[in-house]
């Protein structure tokens, strides 16, 4: 059994062999039509379970951004953050979403480092 001291020790002292940290953020906007949809309330359920799906099966955080007043439009905004494979779980996302609004979408995406952001 560790005991806390040993532990806490252990994890403040500097490592000669730590790596710099690559990280990334994409960003996804996603603008989505739904021509299906008859009102307000059909298209606020549709957008809540994707929403949903895309926390749950991505990790993504999500926010509709544009078109709230507009029953057949949407635009969300997806962030994933994650290391050098954090492309390719955007490019899967962006799959899911096209296979939920078959009746259009379109996308923009920008995979930024850390380094990126701090500059």
């Amino acid at each position: 059994m560790f005991s806390s001291s040993s532990t806490s020790s252990r994890s403040s002292r500097p490592s000669s062999s730590l790596r710099p940290v690559m990280a990334f953020v994409c960003v996804v906007e996603a603008r989505l039509h739904f021509g299906e949809v008859q009102d307000l309330k059909g298209k606020r359920k549709l957008i809540q379970s994707l929403k949903t799906q895309l926390r749950q099966r991505f990790g993504a955080s999500v926010a509709e951004v544009d078109g709230h007043d507009k029953w057949q439009r949407s635009t969300l905004v997806c962030a994933l953050v994650g290391d050098g494979e954090v492309g390719d779980r955007a490019d899967s996302m962006v799959r899911f979403i096209e296979s939920r609004c078959p009746d259009s979408c379109s996308f923009d995406r920008d995979l930024l480092s850390l380094d990126d952001l701090r500059a």
